[in-house]
């Protein structure tokens, strides 16, 4: 049976402060390092952009091509359950309450893809991991989309 505090939820689904989750608080959602990498390879390729334009309800890509109809995400490895940088399993004290977060952004990011698509616009995720290891590369292949989207 699950006990309840004060408060009135359920003791087991509260984040327990703990001093190696200390580095994860106020961490930036916008404008983080990897976002603007890519956004500054991306304008060296000669593509312009717009940043965090909303293209669907509740859908809010880092930046759009609205030229190409292209909306870009950049997922951070952690906060999106990157497959090559998620824990198998998260351990400590907040571990369920990580692997539901985890598993709950997830989710809205199948829910953003499919919105902006409904809207008519292509979605291209890039990993933060891909951008700091390359990314011109990632860029390049933000612009392989743009011209993808002129065939169809």
């Amino acid at each position: 049976m699950l006990s309840f505090d004060e408060v009135g939820g359920p003791v087991s689904d509260r984040w327990i402060a703990t001093a190696e989750g200390q580095h994860l608080r106020g961490r930036p959602t916008r404008n983080t390092k990897p976002e603007l990498a890519l956004r500054c390879a991306v304008h060296a390729l000669g593509l312009r952009y717009r940043i965090h334009q909303q293209v669907a309800p509740r859908c809010t890509p880092d930046f759009i091509l609205p030229r190409h109809r292209l909306a870009v995400f950049v997922d951070g490895c952690f906060w999106h359950g990157c497959p090559a940088h998620t824990p198998a399993r998260f351990r400590g004290p907040n571990a369920d309450q990580w692997a539901k977060k985890i598993n709950t952004n997830r989710e809205r990011d199948l829910r953003n893809n499919q919105s902006a698509a409904d809207a008519g616009w292509h979605v291209v995720r890039v990993w933060e991991c891909e951008i700091r290891r390359d990314a011109v590369g990632a860029a390049q292949r933000i612009w392989a989309e743009t011209s993808r989207g002129a065939a169809d």
